[in-house]
């Protein structure tokens, strides 16, 4: 390895040595390794191997084995001619001469060889294979484990397998969501995997369903409850504010729009946020009514025989304020930031808010350091507990621009912190500077954000300056040690309005985009479009 040619003595001096130092650190400590190196065929061209080693522990904490995955990519450095060619071919005319009189000898000692080096993984039962080593890794690593061997291959193949693999990747959550879809539409959890990782699969439609959500309105609020897509308030004709609950039922096999009575409606409003807690209430905040801007908490148990609206008095509640974005953490606690408070003053600080507690108390989570203020931005969460903030109408001094900052903020640590994505952000308020991440999406504001299984953020329509495509789909996963911004070509028909939607993802691979508007007075509720992630069973 790193040795260019069967005749080189000493370790090909382009190769990284502090990588290498790394990586035998990394196995020495017992520690996962992740790195690229350059590496050479057999012929000495050169090519680039990226790494991963994970150590398997056993039941008494061990390491028993060590997982190691390498995929090979083109590189394109001039090496010169290979060292010692000339031999080569001197000794390639004696080895042939030899082994014709020692073929069969050599090839028992290489199998045996062979079968001694295998550390006595393949001495494993299938069970421990599967449970203890290959549960464990990644779905774009299983697939290339199972091309190793027939056994691997016939493992690979198992759906029990590839649940729990799936179920390690993208959360114990996601995964329930994706078993609320019901057998005769499923797919299986290998191709699931496959399709979600590649997004090979992901479609535009448009999707007709039955009813109407009337009055008309813009400035909703939707979020998805299981297999149901729940809208309320909104702003109707002449600005009047919205207290009306709508729900559309995936389950159905013929899904349509229906107003459902509810007790004690909130005060109508707009631009409030819309959550699922715990995967069967809907939590509502802020927004602005008649009286003005609101900072109240109402939570609806959709399921109840009389569905009622029920006020949440938390104590030391943020400002009032609209235009704010929130996500949910652990399924039970509200995070909400920034927004545009009174007088126009946008905002730029972070509240927590523990539904778990008998007596919910907000909690303003302390920073040495804030993004700049803004509203109109979106939070998404990823990896368990961390969460990314990206674009919104920013303030700068005395100005306001349009973003396409990335921030990340880790919520499992004592001190949650937000920190810029390198590479990612724009490099002035308002303009986008490809850097070291690839272009970021152009500035904007009101626009889409959905946390995809494994991490990965998808980033389209919004409010932009100029001709971008409203439609472009763009897709960043803010794990990777150098995070880029990919473009995703997706076949179908986008959404025509540009911005101004509500989204929530259904069984987990269904986006529904609702409503919209573009730079006019045009807007329309019944606007409804599907990005599915996956292939149809239907």
């Amino acid at each position: 390895m790193q040795y260019r040619g069967p005749f080189a003595r000493r370790r090909h001096h382009m190769v990284d040595s502090a990588m290498v130092a790394e990586m035998r650190r990394c196995l020495q400590n017992g520690a996962e390794f992740q790195g690229e190196l350059l590496n050479f065929r057999k012929d000495g061209s050169p090519l680039m191997s990226r790494l991963r080693l994970t150590p398997v522990y056993g039941d008494n904490e061990i390491i028993t084995h060590v997982i190691g995955i390498q995929f090979f990519s083109e590189t394109n450095i001039d090496l010169g001619p290979l060292p010692g060619l000339a031999a080569k071919k001197t000794c390639r005319s004696i080895y042939h001469i030899r082994s014709s009189f020692t073929s069969f000898q050599l090839a028992q000692a290489a199998d045996q060889k062979f079968y001694d080096g295998l550390c006595g993984l393949f001495q494993l039962s299938d069970e421990v294979l599967a449970l203890e080593i290959l549960s464990r890794l990644a779905p774009r690593d299983i697939a290339v484990v199972g091309s190793v061997c027939r056994r691997l291959y016939e493992l690979t193949k198992n759906e029990d397998l590839w649940r729990m693999v799936s179920q390690n990747a993208w959360g114990s959550e996601t995964t329930r969501a994706l078993e609320t879809v019901s057998e005769d539409k499923r797919l299986g959890w290998g191709q699931l995997a496959r399709e979600l990782t590649t997004l090979e699969a992901a479609a535009w439609q448009n999707l007709t369903v039955g009813g109407a959500v009337e009055p008309s309105r813009c400035n909703f609020s939707a979020c998805a409850v299981g297999n149901r897509v729940v809208l309320f308030g909104g702003e109707g004709v002449n600005m009047q504010p919205m207290n009306d609950t709508f729900v559309l039922d995936f389950n159905s096999s013929h899904p349509e729009w229906q107003h459902v009575i509810v007790g004690s409606p909130p005060p109508g409003r707009w631009g409030h946020t819309l959550s699922c807690v715990n995967g069967s209430d809907l939590i509502l905040f802020g927004g602005c009514g008649t009286q003005g801007l609101l900072n109240d908490v109402f939570i609806l148990d959709l399921d109840a025989i009389q569905p009622t609206w029920r006020e949440i008095s938390g104590l030391a509640p943020p400002l009032p304020r609209s235009w704010h974005s929130s996500c949910m953490l652990d399924g039970n606690k509200l995070i909400v930031s920034g927004g545009c408070a009174d007088s126009g003053v946008l905002l730029s600080d972070t509240f927590l808010l523990d539904l778990s507690m008998e007596k919910p108390v907000w909690r303003e989570i302390p920073v040495t350091w804030t993004p700049p203020s803004r509203f109109g931005h979106t939070l998404s969460v990823y990896g368990g507990r961390k969460i990314l903030m990206f674009g919104g109408l920013a303030k700068s001094g005395t100005l306001r621009f349009r973003s396409s900052d990335v921030y990340t903020m880790d919520m499992s640590e004592e001190e949650p912190c937000w920190s810029c994505v390198a590479g990612t952000a724009s490099g002035m308020p308002g303009a986008a500077n490809p850097g070291p991440g690839g272009a970021p999406p152009p500035p904007r504001l009101d626009h889409v954000a959905v946390s995809l299984p494994g991490g990965r953020i998808l980033i389209f329509g919004g409010s932009m300056i100029g001709l971008h495509s409203t439609s472009q789909l763009y897709v960043l996963d803010p794990a990777e040690k150098m995070p880029t911004w990919r473009i995703l070509d997706v076949p179908g028909r986008p959404p025509r309005f540009a911005w101004g939607h509500s989204t929530c993802v259904v069984g987990g691979t269904r986006t529904i985009v609702l409503g919209g508007q573009t730079g006019s007075d045009d807007w329309m509720s019944s606007e409804l479009h599907e990005l599915s992630l996956t292939s149809s069973m239907n």
